[in-house]
């Protein structure tokens, strides 16, 4: 290993967008299936949110990388029975959607959760002390297939936190975290549970298993491949591993050549990187991201990388935010360069600007015309007619006149 392999912030930060699958490159003039499933398979994760004030975040960041894409692609890869069919959704960072070749590296984190382990202690509680409603709920899936807890409840279901749940939901989520049923589909945004081996291909669900030490390092690999380069938290927060775990992995990948120990300029943790590291001459990408992108959801890695501090205000009283309800940081030039508070508003056919937050030293009018562009853009993706400002910000009036001249 180079004892004095080191990277600067700048290409630290280049390392990272290139990982992440921001080139700055045209998009395909037709997005295809196979764009997708490249797209997914270097990233290893989406993360879901319920949350829809723009559209749920699953879909934003092949957005963010690729443009205008049809969700129906992301629907068939993720849901659809049969061939078409390249996702699962597990707990891989929150609940996820995983290309179908980390299936069997997420068998470890299934057979923990049948122990108890790795799960909230509520779920673990009802997982020791209610096997019965358990194997009933399981009964009823093996007889009759994909099924939504709804359907199941002997009560009526309320909308809340997990301690409102019924029985019968509890008993499909510790099934789902034990991979004894998984996600075969969705019903708007209800999940549907079916028995893995009606859901998951064959040649996956039936693979040799693995230990938990060679799964551990072949979801650190996907991290360190996702994220370019990045500390031991950083590696570790990708796939939500346990510290210990993660510190013997890398220990054994740095021994073994997979991965190196490296240095960034300005932080305080050693990082570490796949052997032969490449760093992009420029990656002059610009794009509205999500709040859950896998580019910025570790927020003290992002504010390492891009010196921008990012916090969801969603559940902040409203007279306490301070840039906004559902905030969209903006990308361009190597920068976190904006935030935007954006609503699509689909009974009126807007996508509303309801705040833009300029970051130091704000945009210049190419960054303006870039930021209109991926306004309208957006808008036209989610098959909405007009972007409306309604921010009294000096920055709205800038990005007004972008909006004129980039029609």
């Amino acid at each position: 290993m180079p004892a004095d392999l080191s990277f600067s912030l700048k290409q630290a930060r280049r390392m990272a967008l290139a990982a992440q699958g921001f080139s700055g490159r045209q998009a395909p003039a037709l997005i295809k299936a196979a764009h997708l499933n490249r797209l997914i398979d270097r990233l290893g994760v989406l993360q879901i949110d319920s949350v829809n004030a723009v559209v749920r975040s699953h879909y934003l960041p092949l957005f963010s990388r690729l443009g205008q894409y049809a969700p129906s692609l992301l629907e068939q890869a993720a849901w659809s029975q049969g061939r078409q069919r390249s996702l699962f959704e597990y707990w891989g960072h929150e609940a996820s959607l995983l290309p179908m070749a980390l299936y069997p590296l997420m068998r470890w984190r299934m057979e923990r959760a049948k122990q108890g382990q790795g799960i909230y202690a509520q779920m673990a509680r009802f997982g020791r002390e209610q096997q019965a409603i358990i194997q009933r709920v399981l009964n009823t899936v093996e007889q009759q297939g994909a099924l939504g807890a709804g359907s199941l409840s002997t009560r009526a279901e309320r909308a809340g936190p997990w301690w409102d749940w019924s029985d019968e939901k509890h008993a499909l989520e510790w099934l789902f975290a034990a991979g004894l049923v998984t996600v075969a589909g969705r019903r708007g945004f209800e999940r549907l549970y079916d028995l893995p081996e009606r859901a998951i291909p064959g040649d996956r669900l039936h693979q040799a298993p693995l230990s938990e030490a060679e799964a551990q390092r072949g979801l650190l690999l996907h991290s360190a491949t996702a994220l370019g380069v990045g500390s031991e938290k950083d590696l570790r927060d990708y796939f939500r591993l346990d510290p210990a775990d993660t510190r013997s992995r890398l220990a054994e990948l740095v021994e073994d050549g997979q991965l190196l120990m490296c240095r960034v300029q300005g932080w305080k943790q050693p990082a570490y990187c796949l052997p032969e590291p490449k760093v992009p001459r420029k990656v002059p990408a610009s794009a509205l991201l999500s709040p859950f992108d896998s580019l910025i959801w570790e927020r003290s890695r992002t504010e390492r990388l891009f010196d921008f501090r990012y916090r969801l205000e969603i559940y902040t009283p409203q007279d306490k935010r301070v840039y906004g309800y559902y905030v969209l940081p903006f990308l361009h030039n190597e920068r976190i360069a904006a935030r935007v508070d954006l609503r699509a508003e689909r009974a009126h056919g807007r996508l509303a600007v309801h705040a833009v937050h300029e970051e130091t030293p704000g945009l210049d009018e190419e960054g303006m015309r870039a930021l209109a562009l991926n306004l309208r853009q957006m808008a036209d993706w989610l098959g909405l007619e007009q972007v409306q400002l309604n921010c009294p910000r000096p920055s709205a009036d800038r990005l007004r006149a972008a909006m004129l001249t980039s029609r």
